[in-house]
């Protein structure tokens, strides 16, 4: 079995590429960093250390590597014969891998059982995006797309903080990860890969990650930063930062059980799973790299504003997560051009112009005044420099 893996970092590496291993599959890892992938092809193998409760290191070899800039055709020919395509590349990159996969799928011998297409990136039905990319680049009539390949969005979970200097090709992630694929595209054919779960109904299980995980994550390095701490374990070892994180999970904990209705016992235990991964003194993740990118987290779909809207719909009012995000407002990083781009938002935007352009809420949802506030507050103490 062969699998082409587009993005060989961190995340690629040290979880897609790892699980795709220890199933059976030769792995093409395929990338557009010079370095990178001359450093994978011409290194046989890379270790992946996990770290925490039951730690293990797993060897990772018998993969290849291709330059899918510089030798684009080999990955279509790579792709063409390939049972399976995934990626972890961000969400925002599938729309330029789409052309080379609508490529290859166009040159798949029929007899061959159709290509496994699953989009592993940190965002809600990545590979339905992906697909409606490849469809558009596919030349052909879209019966041979869809007798060739089969599209299945996926949820995936691993912490893979920054990594040491020094450490190559190797990788230090946690132990705990969450692979969960809806199973329905496959038509009974799933492909065989363990530790992943299969569901019949992915939607749940893609918001209850984000918004317990991502939304505690992010909660945790802006309440961090905001206390002048570098590590997200050094947060969640303040006491107070702690509550506050597991306040901001009891609200969407909340919205999760009564729209999804998932068990009220069962999630509080993955609550309190969530809360202990984040505690890994042995992850070197800082308030930095996990507060990164604030407007794109105080998006109106993304991990505050998206659970918090909801709640105020259902005529709940958040607090925890209000907190949260006029944390996010504050937060800083050098070389962020989100950073820059909030606030200059914030400082030239009057509060209500500058609510809707942060969070996407219009003035007529219920809402938006307690964030308004947020906005308007932040903003004057940006003005006063």
């Amino acid at each position: 079995m062969k699998a082409v893996h587009f993005g060989a970092g961190n995340i690629g590496r040290g979880f897609v590429g790892l699980l795709l291993h220890e199933a059976g599959y030769e792995v093409v890892f395929a990338d557009v960093a010079d370095a990178l992938i001359d450093q994978l092809a011409s290194t046989p193998s890379y270790d992946v250390h996990e770290v925490g409760e039951n730690p293990a290191v797993k060897t990772v070899d018998t993969y290849r590597a291709l330059n899918s800039r510089s030798q684009e055709d080999d990955v279509v020919a790579e792709i063409a014969t390939a049972d399976m395509v995934t990626t972890a590349v961000g969400p925002n990159v599938l729309k330029f891998l789409a052309p080379v996969i609508a490529r290859a799928i166009a040159r798949r011998d029929q007899a061959l059982a159709p290509l496994q297409v699953m989009a592993c990136e940190n965002a809600i039905n990545a590979t339905d995006t992906l697909r409606r990319e490849v469809e558009q680049a596919h030349e052909g009539p879209s019966a041979d797309l869809e007798s060739r390949a089969v599209f299945a969005n996926t949820a995936v979970d691993r912490i893979v903080p920054n990594q040491a200097p020094g450490q190559g090709l190797d990788v230090t992630v946690e132990t705990f990860f969450e692979w969960v694929i809806d199973r329905t595209p496959f038509g009974g054919n799933a492909p065989e890969i363990p530790g992943a779960t299969y569901v019949d109904d992915l939607g749940p299980y893609i918001e209850r990650k984000l918004f317990t995980v991502n939304t505690g994550h992010a909660a945790a390095a802006y309440f961090g930063s905001a206390a002048g701490l570098e590590k997200i374990s050094d947060a969640m070892a303040d006491e107070g930062i702690a509550g506050r994180v597991e306040a901001v999970l009891g609200e969407t904990k909340q919205l999760l059980i009564t729209k999804h209705g998932f068990e009220p016992a069962e999630q509080e235990a993955y609550v309190r799973k969530i809360l202990t991964r984040f505690t890994n003194e042995h992850l070197p993740d800082t308030v930095v790299r996990v507060g990164r990118a604030p407007l794109r987290k105080l998006s109106r779909r993304e991990r505050f504003v998206g659970p918090a809207a909801e709640l105020a719909e259902a005529g709940v009012q958040p607090v925890a997560l209000l907190g949260a995000m006029r944390a996010a407002l504050s937060f800083s990083a050098q070389d962020d051009p989100e950073v820059t781009a909030l606030a200059e938002i914030l400082s030239t935007q009057e509060p209500d112009e500058a609510t809707t352009s942060i969070t996407g809420l219009t003035a007529d949802h219920p809402l938006f005044s307690a964030v308004h506030d947020l906005v308007a507050a932040r903003a004057s103490e940006v003005r006063a420099g």
